[in-house]
């Protein structure tokens, strides 16, 4: 039996999720924000008529932002995580396997629909579904393979005739699609590589579609041999349902302002520990690796800069939060100068474990904090049952350093006081 993917993409994400609950701003150019308000990082469609660019900073846009019109926000990860939990929830109810690929697109395995129902009108039945129950847009592209559903998403999204849904099991209509997609657009084909491949005269998916896979992976790499064999409709790229395992976890955001006082700067350091504590917990994994940095901002010039990082390698695996806070206090205490504005902080742990699974070393035990795993399972649910929230006492209780937000909307999905009202 022959495989179907699809790709379901959300448009214009975050932005989209911004305009679901502001009406009044339906037809209106709209912009999201990196940390601490500095470049664009999500457009509405209005705001890429205007021509705006990703990634470039807000101050170089204000006459813009002005003479157009264009509203700004904050990014507000909470929504977007929430909105994209409900589109892919509606997903995987659709389909009996779903590869949630990014926090706005999945890849459905489709095989043995077409035998029910036509794929087309399957696509158009997802797209209207997540349309109606969540008010966000999608693409839908349809295929024997990953990448060329990729390339259907690509279509589904630049032709307005396809209503936003496009099979492309037919191979006449694969071929004369790949004909018009420039080989950078190819999933998996990067800057770098597509300068080599115009270089040989490969400037079309479907330039490179034709190439001998066998001599496409002597010249550049096995992964671009894999990407050939797909566009010719040989799937190579299974949906992978279950999603790896991180092999690092990283806590690290700029701050609000430059931070001079040590409290300030050692209780972001902590509230950085704190969180990828949580998430390494997420992961079910101990790690034994601990890392932490701060540096100032190498943007501003005339002031002096510092940065450093210091590693340090545990006895033990751990994932209690008490132990990592030991831990990045002691590194914090090593690696800290005054005299400096500090612009960022950060931790990063590594080299996990899993649980029962590593050998304690002889002459340094594990600490054996009582009740460890059950004090850190309570303090997660409580601070994901969005109840109340439990931290501790070295994060700071009011802590000013935090990234700047001017432009947050509220939290219309996950809290009550949020809620919007309709009078």
């Amino acid at each position: 039996m022959k495989s179907v993917f699809a790709l379901v993409d959300c448009n214009n994400f975050y932005a989209s999720c911004e305009k679901l609950f502001r009406p009044d701003l339906k037809n209106t150019p709209v912009v999201v924000l990196s940390n601490n308000d500095g470049c664009v990082v999500a457009r509405s469609k209005e705001a890429k008529a205007l021509g705006l660019k990703m990634a470039v900073p807000v101050f170089q846009i204000q006459d813009e932002i002005k003479k157009h019109g264009i509203v700004c926000f904050s990014s507000n990860y909470a929504l977007y995580a929430d909105l994209s939990n409900r589109v892919m929830t509606i997903l995987e109810e659709e389909a009996p396997r779903v590869e949630v690929y990014s926090i706005d697109e999945a890849f459905m395995d489709l095989t043995g629909v077409e035998y029910a129902m036509d794929l087309l009108a399957f696509g158009q039945q997802v797209k209207a579904k997540v349309d109606q129950w969540t008010g966000i847009t999608v693409g839908v592209g349809i295929a024997p393979t990953k990448t060329l559903a990729k390339l259907a998403n690509h279509a589904a999204k630049k032709y307005p005739a396809t209503g936003s849904v496009v099979d492309l099991m037919d191979i006449e209509r694969q071929r004369r699609l790949m004909a018009l997609v420039d080989v950078n657009d190819v999933w998996g084909v990067g800057r770098r590589t597509a300068e080599k491949l115009r270089a040989k005269g490969i400037n079309t998916a479907l330039d490179l579609a034709k190439r001998n896979p066998k001599d496409i992976r002597s010249e550049f790499s096995v992964v671009l041999e894999r990407t050939v064999q797909e566009l010719n409709g040989v799937s190579c790229l299974g949906l992978e349902e279950v999603r790896p395992t991180k092999q690092q976890i990283i806590c690290s955001r700029s701050f609000g302002h430059k931070v001079t006082d040590k409290q300030e700067l050692r209780e972001a350091v902590a509230k950085y520990t704190t969180r990828a504590a949580e998430k390494l917990r997420g992961e079910k994994r101990l790690c034994r690796v601990v890392s932490a940095f701060i540096r100032t901002s190498p943007f501003i010039h005339g002031q002096p800069q510092y940065a450093k990082t210091l590693t340090v390698e545990l006895p033990n695996p751990t994932d209690d939060t008490r132990d990592l806070l030991e831990v990045t206090e002691a590194i914090f205490q090593c690696i800290y100068k005054e005299g400096f504005h500090y612009a960022k902080a950060g931790v990063i742990f590594s080299d996990f474990y899993e649980y029962g699974t590593f050998q304690e070393d002889l002459f340094r035990p594990s600490s054996n904090k009582a009740y460890s795993r059950a004090l850190m399972n309570v303090v997660d649910h409580i601070n994901h049952s969005g109840l109340g929230n439990v931290f501790f006492a070295s994060q700071g209780v009011s802590p000013t350093w935090v990234m700047k937000r001017e432009y947050l909307s509220p939290s219309y999905t996950t809290k009550w006081q949020d809620l919007p009202k309709v009078w």
